[in-house]
């Protein structure tokens, strides 16, 4: 008889579901925490220049050495510490969740947080401890302070600000957890851009903490580039698990180029936490919605029928996220990603035609 998946594929990896991307063709796509801004013509014209002469035809540099040396510059990342990098944060998080793979080695997690630590956890035959958060969305320290010690975790992942629930948590409390753990601590500031605050600066004040960020925030999803900080004896290792050539010719042009253009790039950050205060003001005027408190670049709000909302605006061509189900703490919460000002206004006039019908 030949084989099957079932004979052949392991349960957990059969169990799960594959993460699943809606089509947005058409709509005015405020799901997935995109800049929603273009780069200037003249940023453009210069990618255009660097692209024309790129050599498609020869392996990328290895060591993406002058982009490296850009994103030290960008993201301030302190003398001594060494980076790898990924083909996008996702990459990273399954380089490190492979790297202390051993045989019941635990990840753990604050949740409801990125989906993607709990699904890669899997595909690495890790096994994965989600921590509940509070009703507030804050660390849940006793509970948290409970897990470290009962399964003395080799891998803890937080994300700063929290996706999707978009705050940061009390610096306090993330030291205590850090001190606390005995494995690996990855903070993941995928939204530094937008929240003021991080642990970039104190790499060096923590032994076992390493920072993880991406560029897909500030405009540049499209080129999947993800970075890892941290001392060399930690980064040493994990780089042994990096494919070859991971971050491409194209990527690696593009990315260097674009970061010479800080000023740009802060620019459409600061307009972005500007149009975030407008639309939470507007979302909180709002009769039957409740919306949190954001250091990201979208907003989480809770109403009454979620499926009702998310269907309704999807029916007027505005796409947001929904995450109802998806964690008991976001029960009837939906997830909408700060737009330009006129997809906010677009998203908010649905959304009134549909609370206020």
């Amino acid at each position: 008889m030949p084989p099957t998946p079932d004979d052949i594929i392991r349960d957990e990896i059969r169990a799960l579901s594959a993460y699943h991307v809606p089509d947005a063709a058409g709509m005015v796509k405020l799901d997935a925490m995109e800049n929603p801004y273009a780069l200037p013509p003249a940023v453009r014209d210069e990618i255009a220049a660097c692209v024309r002469d790129a050599a498609l035809n020869r392996y990328p540099d290895p060591g993406a050495r002058e982009l490296k040396m850009r994103l030290r510059e960008t993201m301030q990342v302190p003398a001594g510490m060494e980076l790898v990098l990924g083909n996008g944060s996702d990459e990273l998080i399954q380089m490190l969740a492979l790297a202390v793979a051993r045989p019941g080695a635990v990840m753990l997690g604050c949740e409801p947080s990125f989906t993607m630590f709990r699904m890669i956890a899997a595909f690495a035959g890790l096994r994965y401890i989600g921590v509940p958060l509070t009703a507030q969305f804050a660390l849940d320290m006793p509970k948290t302070v409970a897990a470290i010690e009962a399964h003395r975790p080799a891998l803890l992942f937080i994300a700063y600000p929290n996706n999707p629930t978009g705050n940061l948590f009390d610096v306090t409390a993330l030291e205590r957890v850090i001190a606390a753990v005995p494995g690996l601590v990855v903070i993941d500031e995928a939204y530094h851009a937008f929240a003021g605050k991080s642990f970039m600066p104190r790499l060096a004040e923590f032994p076992n903490l390493l920072v993880m960020r991406t560029v897909s925030k500030l405009g540049l999803a499209g080129l999947r580039l993800g970075l890892l900080a941290g001392r060399e004896e930690w980064l040493r290792h994990i780089d042994k698990l990096r494919l070859p050539y991971n971050v491409n010719v194209l990527t690696q042009l593009v990315a260097a180029t674009v970061l010479r253009h800080r000023a740009v790039l802060d620019e459409q950050a600061a307009a972005i936490r500007a149009a975030r205060a407008h639309l939470l003001r507007e979302l909180r005027r709002m009769a039957g919605t409740e919306a949190y408190d954001s250091d990201a670049n979208f907003i989480l709000f809770r109403v009454a029928d979620a499926n009702q909302v998310f269907n309704g605006l999807k029916a007027r061509g505005v796409l947001i996220k929904n995450l109802d189900g998806a964690h008991p703490l976001l029960a009837g919460c939906l997830r909408v990603t700060v737009g330009t000002p006129d997809e906010n206004v677009r998203f908010l006039d649905a959304l009134a035609a549909i609370q206020n019908p």
